[in-house]
C-alpha cells in the first residue's frame, strides 16, 4: 500500500498482521482465476479465511491477554484452513505445485509467528501474575 493514513492503529505495526494482510491479498489475486463455478464455493472459502487470519489479529489485540490468545487461536484455525483451500485448489487444478508451496510456505511462517506470540503472552502471564 503506497499511501499512509494520518490514523494509525497499534496493531497494524505487528509484522504478523502485516504478513497476514500480505497473504489475504496474495489469495485473492489467486482465486480471480479460479472458474465461475466456485465463486461461492471454494474462491469464497479461501478468501474469507485468508482474511480471517489478520482480521483476528486486528480484533484481539487491544483486549485483555486472555482475548487476545483467543483470537490467535483462531488465527491459527484459520491459516490450517487455508492449507486444506490451497491444497484443495492445486488437486482441482486451479493453482499449480509452486503457488501451492509458496502458500504453504507463507502459512507456515505465519503458524510459527502466532505460536511464538501466543507462547510469549502465556509466558508474560505466568512470571506476571
Amino acid at each position: 500500500m503506497s499511501d499512509k493514513s494520518k490514523y494509525h492503529f497499534k496493531f497494524e505495526d505487528l509484522k504478523i498482521y502485516q504478513k497476514a494482510m500480505d497473504f489475504g491479498e496474495s489469495v485473492d489475486r489467486q482465486v480471480r482465476q479460479f472458474p465461475n463455478h466456485e465463486l461461492y464455493a471454494l474462491s469464497s472459502q479461501f478468501r474469507r479465511a485468508a482474511d480471517s487470519v489478520a482480521l483476528n489479529i486486528a480484533e484481539g489485540y487491544p483486549g485483555s491477554d486472555a482475548q487476545f490468545i483467543k483470537h490467535i487461536n483462531h488465527a491459527i484455525h484459520s491459516a490450517n484452513e487455508c492449507v486444506s483451500c490451497s491444497t484443495k485448489a492445486r488437486r482441482r487444478n486451479y493453482i499449480d505445485f509452486q503457488q501451492d508451496e509458496q502458500n504453504r510456505e507463507q502459512l507456515s511462517e505465519l503458524t510459527k509467528m502466532m505460536s511464538s506470540l501466543r507462547r510469549t503472552i502465556t509466558e508474560r502471564n505466568k512470571t506476571n501474575p
